[in-house]
């Protein structure tokens, strides 16, 4: 019989973190201070983020960062996550490609978040911080923040993007189960909120709204910091133990990726599972593709234009060079929360300009056609922004059904959808 799932031990779990930015062979453009327009510095970013966060956010040289004992420990207890041959969907698409996707919808919160969510949680509690601030579309990046938070000690506030607060309730149950404070973005409770609501009193929300509140919120709150779930270097830095791992699971499986492929929301699960496989082709050791999904309503990397952007909406935050709708922007009210953002991270900005990735858009009644036929062929059903990692793949192996050739594609499944699901009920009665 064939063996579909690839496991690791426990013992495997990588003891660090893979830093891509050692490896670039353009290195990315400096973030810069919006009042002297200088490159940012370590202790610029002090007042936000945990010191060893700002550390590994700038650091260009080191290709290797231990994981802390403490946040590997916590890791045990969902990784190694399982590597997945997808036979089913394979023969759905009556394709010669082999499909495998990497399932981190396995950890307690359901989303690969908490591989990042448990680093800064810890680092926090490791400087003396007792409150830790945030932001989320979906809700996914809020829940692993709010059960990070909880396992270390810390008090969490989350802002939720408003319409995914109103789309997403269970999200929102789920964060405070685990005791963070959950406010709808944008809010009367910040001066950023309260300047939004005064423009656009029916304002439903942005990724960009809710970092100013979250960051605003940190700075005023003594023994506090902010966190977050994406974009920056050291998130997408945490959350390569995916792609580390999964580069042993493939060689169990006695293959190689020839295409790999995650959605897009700011670069998190796409750098996680990428930047590990992308190293050997800097190298010049393999050719692997490497394809982000973004959604058609936010396409930052596929229309977007290359420049100096703030991260959030009222400009609180570095600017940063990226691929950007611009910091004002808000996309339509679709379900992927997660993917509803502006722009891209540094790294990944860099990379797309050099050539190292490529980017497709995708629909919303396409990705959940996709993740309907994943979840009938596999049993699992997809969170919506996995959807869009899901509709990638299916084009792929379509593509070698037309050509013939057989080519292994690995993508990440970087959550699952079963508090979701109305957002299915939409697409299934045609409402979506």
């Amino acid at each position: 019989m064939k063996q579909k799932r690839f496991f690791l031990r426990e013992d495997e779990i990588p003891s660090q973190w893979y830093n891509i930015q050692a490896d670039m062979p353009v290195k990315p453009q400096p973030m810069l201070n919006p009042a002297t327009r200088q490159a940012v510095k370590e202790e610029d970013l002090y007042p936000v983020f945990a010191r060893e966060l700002c550390r590994q956010e700038l650091d260009t040289e080191h290709r290797w960062f231990d994981i802390p004992d403490e946040v590997r420990e916590q890791y045990t207890y969902y990784r190694p996550t399982p590597l997945v041959r997808a036979y089913g969907l394979e023969k759905e698409l009556d394709t010669p490609a082999h499909i495998y996707f990497k399932n981190e919808s396995v950890s307690p919160v359901g989303s690969h978040k908490l591989n990042s969510a448990l680093a800064q949680a810890y680092y926090c509690k490791k400087e003396g911080v007792k409150n830790v601030t945030t932001e989320t579309g979906a809700g996914q990046w809020g829940t692993a923040l709010s059960y990070a938070a909880r396992l270390f000690g810390l008090e969490a506030a989350v802002y939720q993007v408003r319409i995914s607060y109103e789309q997403k309730p269970y999200r929102r149950s789920m964060m405070q189960v685990f005791g963070a404070q959950v406010t709808p973005s944008p809010s009367m409770s910040t001066r950023a909120g309260k300047d939004i609501l005064t423009r656009t009193p029916h304002h439903q929300g942005s990724l960009g709204t809710a970092i100013s509140e979250a960051v605003e919120l940190a700075r005023m709150t003594p023994d506090c910091k902010y966190t977050l779930g994406s974009v920056m270097s050291h998130v997408a830095l945490h959350q390569t133990v995916i792609g580390l791992e999964a580069e042993k699971q493939m060689e169990m499986a006695g293959e190689y990726p020839d295409v790999v492929i995650a959605c897009f929301g700011g670069g998190s699960n796409f750098g996680g599972i990428s930047f590990p496989f992308m190293r050997h082709v800097f190298s010049g050791e393999r050719k692997t593709r490497f394809v982000a999904a973004e959604p058609v309503a936010c396409p930052k990397l596929t229309r977007g234009k290359f420049g100096y952007d703030f991260g959030d909406e009222a400009g609180y935050t570095p600017l940063m060079p990226m691929f950007t709708l611009g910091h004002d922007f808000t996309p339509a009210n679709i379900h992927a929360g997660g993917l509803r953002y502006h722009g891209a991270g540094v790294i990944v900005s860099q990379l797309l300009k050099d050539g190292y990735m490529e980017a497709v858009d995708i629909g919303q009644h396409d990705s959940f056609a996709a993740g309907c036929m994943f979840a009938r062929c596999e049993g699992i059903i997809p969170a919506p922004e996995s959807c869009h990692a899901i509709a990638a793949t299916v084009a792929e192996a379509l593509k070698c059904r037309e050509s013939g050739e057989s080519k292994v594609l690995l993508f990440n499944l970087s959550g699952h959808g079963l508090v979701d699901m109305s957002a299915y009920d939409q697409y299934i009665a045609g409402n979506l």
